[in-house]
């Protein structure tokens, strides 16, 4: 009976205390702080971190949140240092506000534009199918006359070393390296150069090609397709391209149910440097 007697009353014991920190949990309206008599709720702690750079929503919640509680405690009191009731508080207040709602509403339209089924359509329109990019693997012999081309053309013809020629002969700065270019795609040669490339056959030698920089001899050593660039890659690309045709879209709805009315008066430019104005 004793040991009975006892379970119930750590059994009672325990409940309450459950009961009493279930009670304590605290809300949005639960007070952090109060300074010069405002309070600093829960809330406000929660909605400043959730509108917080990400690098800073990694840091441990319990400095995350001590960082929180202090900027806002630093924020009330330097807010009791100024004029609460003077237009251009009042005006820029309003300015802040229409700004945060509007931020929240584009926000909510680009959430639901970039759903993953989305993503992956705008994916699958514009990349599954999509041919690979064309790229070149090349090297060349950079000379300053027509005739030195030639020259180069006639040895290599004749079975010279191509990369043997451009260390000796190549005054461009792939020649130490036999010339060699590497693997590079359509844009990124000087116009005349790529035309040249581009229909040439692997192996083979071009004629002599003028650019800019003077002439050139160039041979092709391979040529190869790109494979379409994967979901991975462009997937913040497409989300950019997604939310900007959604709020354009969702932007010219709204204007256009919105009953927005223009004053006929002629406003001089200028007056938007009037600060002077905001004192009134």
């Amino acid at each position: 009976m004793k040991i009975t007697r006892h379970f119930v009353t750590f059994f009672v014991a325990v409940f309450t205390a459950t009961s009493s920190i279930a009670q304590q949990a605290p809300t949005s309206e639960t007070v952090v702080v109060t300074v010069n008599g405002k309070d600093i709720t829960v809330g406000h702690v929660i909605a400043l971190a959730d509108r917080l750079p990400d690098r800073f929503k990694q840091l441990p919640d319990i400095d995350l949140f001590k960082g929180v509680v202090d900027q806002l405690i630093q924020q009330s009191l330097l807010s009791h240092e100024v004029d609460a009731d003077s237009k251009a508080l009042r005006l820029s207040i309003e300015n802040e506000i229409r700004a945060l709602l509007a931020t929240v509403a584009l926000g909510e339209v680009e959430d639901a534009a970039t759903t993953d089924e989305l993503i992956e359509k705008a994916y699958n329109d514009q990349y599954l199918d999509a041919a690979g990019a064309k790229e070149f693997n090349a090297a060349h012999i950079l000379v300053e006359t027509e005739d030195e081309a030639k020259d180069l053309v006639t040895k290599l013809e004749s079975g010279v070393d191509f990369a043997q020629l451009a260390r000796a002969k190549s005054t461009g700065p792939s020649g130490p390296n036999g010339g060699a270019l590497g693997w590079f795609g359509l844009g990124q040669m000087v116009p005349q150069f790529e035309q040249a490339v581009v229909i040439m056959d692997i192996g083979a030698i071009s004629p002599p090609v003028k650019t800019q920089f003077g002439w050139h001899v160039i041979m092709l050593n391979e040529k190869r397709e790109k494979p379409a660039a994967s979901l991975v890659e462009v997937r913040a690309q497409l989300i950019e391209q997604l939310q900007a045709v959604a709020v354009e879209k969702y932007l010219n709805n709204i204007e256009l149910t919105a009953d927005i009315k223009r004053s006929d008066r002629k406003f001089d430019p200028s007056i938007i440097r009037q600060s002077k104005l905001l004192a009134d």
